[in-house]
């Protein structure tokens, strides 16, 4: 319990540093657009973009040391809590590009605060439940509500850099983005493992509130109201004014205006096809191919209505004719895989062939995060896409092979060698396809843009669940945890060449 105290404070400690951009100069000159010259990125402009980034990443892990006592303290199996983990994937994969569409619609400041606010209601939810249904409800909430976090929080910091008159907003704002939405998330682990120990399960819920009130705060405080937010569309150029200047707004076309700008119907079929899909990868190794059919129908209706959409949720010509922002949606999710099949695969191994103990098992893997921080926080201010991209992709290819070298005789040491490299890999794709992710998504569209971004991450992250579930089903053995590293040393393979040969990394857009 000590080891776990002082790696969460250390963690806490180091993360805050790299998170807060470097102060900018002081001027006497007047603010301009209400922002003070010199200082748009201030301390007090991005805590609660940075504060409320991390929530969804923490809580995605925080509830692992819990999933035991709750199962007592509720008297269900251990296996029907693991629905806990699964519904805030479902939640978080889906809610992500919804609310960069919302946020592009009614403003990113509304949209965040509404997340916030679905954060206390779903934390305080889950704090008090006494059955297993009402814990899903809550991490539901809790899954839709963080998800607003970081696709707003792109559009305010866009917004912020066009009023300040910059190009694009330092490097260091982005990484300290980043750092909040993928390199917290192992805080996580010890962080739930002090909090069930010292006030028990309840408290990886509840733990959520204070955290929520304090973006709350700061968001009402130091983030500017919506000065110029997205207003649902006007009528179709082919609607029919009012034959009378002053009859009363039509309330029913009001609302049609506004479920045409959000296109609600194509959120319902994305919501429907990924559902259908994330349901089928995360029954594997047992294959319900009845899912993957339904989903399959899914995604082909929803082209064909995005195709005729006015607004589209998913621009899928914009998609297909923007190759760089779909290459670098591929290898966002590529890397994540890679990854996450560390995570889950060499975790398992660890404690299943080497015998170590859960905690034992996470302190080896703390090094991917503790790396990945300061990777993200040194690339991200030189703003640079092509050389971390690539470096990431290699790392990922070394780090894959690495895998091969694990044997329940070898040096465990090796495995904090293996997890460095991924930390590296990490640092260096999440600060690259960022600020590629940037460049080239419209500014109109950049809340979806992003939010899709994180929705590609969570494909990687879950496929890496399936692809460990269905080699590990029968045991956990070294021939197995070979199997698996082949696996990533192909799809490293693959990442290297396409990143290579992708000629939009040669080239930056124009500001």
């Amino acid at each position: 319990m000590r080891r776990s105290r002082t790696a969460a404070h250390f963690c806490d400690h180091h993360v805050l540093e790299m998170l807060m951009p470097a102060p900018g100069p002081t001027t006497n000159a007047p603010p301009v657009n209400g922002i003070p010259p010199g200082r748009p990125f201030s301390w007090r402009f991005v805590t609660p973009l940075f504060v409320g980034s991390a929530l969804n990443p923490i809580n995605s892990s925080l509830i692992a040391t819990a999933l035991v006592p709750i199962a007592h303290g509720l008297g269900v199996s251990i296996g029907r809590t693991a629905a806990l983990v699964t519904a805030l994937y479902l939640a978080s994969a889906i809610a992500q590009p919804t609310a960069g569409k919302a946020a592009e619609v009614f403003g990113p400041r509304r949209v965040f605060l509404a997340g916030i606010g679905l954060v206390i209601v779903g934390g305080l939810m889950g704090g008090a439940a006494h059955s297993l249904p009402t814990l899903l409800i809550s991490r539901v909430l809790l899954g839709l509500g963080t998800s607003c976090a970081y696709p707003t929080a792109m559009l305010l910091i866009r917004r912020r850099a066009e009023d300040a008159g910059l190009d694009k907003p330092p490097g260091g704002v982005l990484g300290g983005l980043q750092i909040a939405g993928i390199a917290t998330a192992s805080l996580g682990l010890p962080l739930g493992g002090v909090l069930v120990a010292v006030l028990g399960w309840r408290s990886v819920f509840f733990i959520n509130v204070p955290v929520a009130l304090v973006a709350l705060v700061t968001t009402l405080a130091w983030v500017p109201p919506d000065s110029r937010p997205d207003s649902p569309p006007d009528s179709p150029p082919d609607s029919p004014p009012d034959s009378r200047p002053d009859s009363p707004p039509d309330r029913s076309r009001r609302a049609r205006d506004v479920a045409a700008g959000l296109d609600v119907i194509g959120i319902a079929g994305f919501a429907a096809a990924m559902i259908a899909l994330l349901l089928f990868l995360f029954a594997l190794p047992d294959a319900r191919w009845y899912l993957l059919a339904i989903s399959a129908v899914l995604w082909i209706a929803l082209v064909l209505w995005e195709l005729r959409a006015r607004t589209p949720f998913l621009d899928l010509r914009l998609l297909a004719g923007n190759r760089a922002l779909t290459s670098t949606y591929l290898r966002y999710g590529l890397v994540l895989f890679c990854a996450y099949v560390v995570l889950y695969g060499v975790t398992q191994w660890a404690q299943s062939v080497r015998g170590l103990s859960e905690t034992e098992a996470g302190l080896l893997l703390l090094p991917m995060t503790l790396v990945s921080g300061p990777v993200i926080s040194l690339v991200s201010r030189r703003n640079r896409v092509r050389g971390p991209v690539v470096a990431a992709a290699l790392a990922c290819l070394i780090g894959s092979a690495g895998v091969l070298l694990l044997s329940a005789s070898g040096w465990i040491g090796w495995v904090v060698v293996v997890t460095l490299v991924f930390g590296v890999a990490m640092g260096t794709s999440g600060a690259g396809n960022q600020i590629a992710l940037y460049d080239h998504a419209p500014a109109e569209q950049l809340g979806t843009a992003s939010g899709l971004l994180r929705t590609f991450g969570y494909l990687g992250s879950i496929a890496a669940s399936a692809t460990t579930g269905i080699v590990f089903r029968i045991r956990v053995s070294d021939p197995g945890m070979h199997l698996i590293a082949w696996i990533m040393v192909g799809v490293g393979v693959v990442l290297v060449l396409t990143t290579l040969a992708d000629r939009t990394l040669r080239t930056r857009p124009a500001p």
